[in-house]
């Protein structure tokens, strides 16, 4: 799992609020944006509205799981913050696959076939 980049600075989290594209879910908001190099990065984000620590760890873990499953079929080049949503913590891993694909989708940066 080492070729994952995770996003980690403030700034990059704020430049992908402020100037990325966002797609809202039930069960989560996706900001994706184009980074000047070739590489694809990732953020996820939960706040306190979440609830406890481990329905935030929770939703983080479905996130990244998500994600990770997805990764393959993403083209290069772009950053993404991912937020959880209230029930995010309730739902299967395989829901939020879901809905971060359609979104992904959405924003055009999936393979072709």
């Amino acid at each position: 799992m080492g070729e994952y980049i995770t996003l980690k600075d403030n700034r990059d989290f704020s430049r992908l609020y402020r100037r990325g594209k966002s797609f809202v879910g039930p069960v989560l908001v996706t900001y994706v944006l184009k980074n000047k190099s070739d590489n694809l990065r990732f953020g996820i984000t939960t706040g306190k509205k979440i609830g406890k620590a481990v329905r935030r760890t929770r939703s983080r873990r479905v996130i990244r799981e998500a994600y990770y499953e997805l990764y393959p079929d993403i083209k290069k080049g772009y950053d993404f913050v991912f937020v959880a949503r209230g029930k995010t913590p309730y739902v299967k891993s395989t829901v939020v696959c879901k809905e971060m694909k359609r979104q992904l989708l959405l924003a055009g940066v999936l393979k072709e076939g």
